[in-house]
């Protein structure tokens, strides 16, 4: 799981078992170290209709509805976004990318721009 922080903007992109541990889990969760402190950031189900995130002591923590875990793991729909406040959220599946990288994209989603 990745987590894209711009201004306003939250961005989480789920690989191909980000999505499926997330279907099964219910939960995610990676940890960013930096000195003597760690930040959390973390995907949660609800039972709402609605995303929504909070941040506190250290931890961002977005909350997602089961229809939308199950629809991203059902089928061919690629996120969700809304909004808290000020803050836009978005979370979607990550897509392999089109330029030569070298970050490891073995488990994203392939990219429907690809013939």
């Amino acid at each position: 799981m990745k987590l894209r922080i711009k201004g306003n903007s939250l961005r989480y992109r789920l690989t191909k078992s980000d999505v499926t541990r997330l279907g099964a889990a219910g939960f995610l969760e990676e940890r960013s170290e930096f000195a003597g402190k760690t930040l959390v950031y973390a995907i949660v189900t609800t039972q709402g209709d609605t995303l929504s995130a909070d941040y506190i002591i250290d931890r961002i923590e977005l909350r997602m509805p089961a229809v939308m875990i199950k629809e991203l793991n059902d089928t061919d729909r690629v996120g969700f976004e809304d909004r808290t406040g000020p803050v836009s959220l978005l979370v979607e599946k990550d897509f392999t990318c089109l330029d030569n990288i070298e970050e490891d994209q073995s488990d994203n989603f392939p990219n429907p721009r690809m013939g």
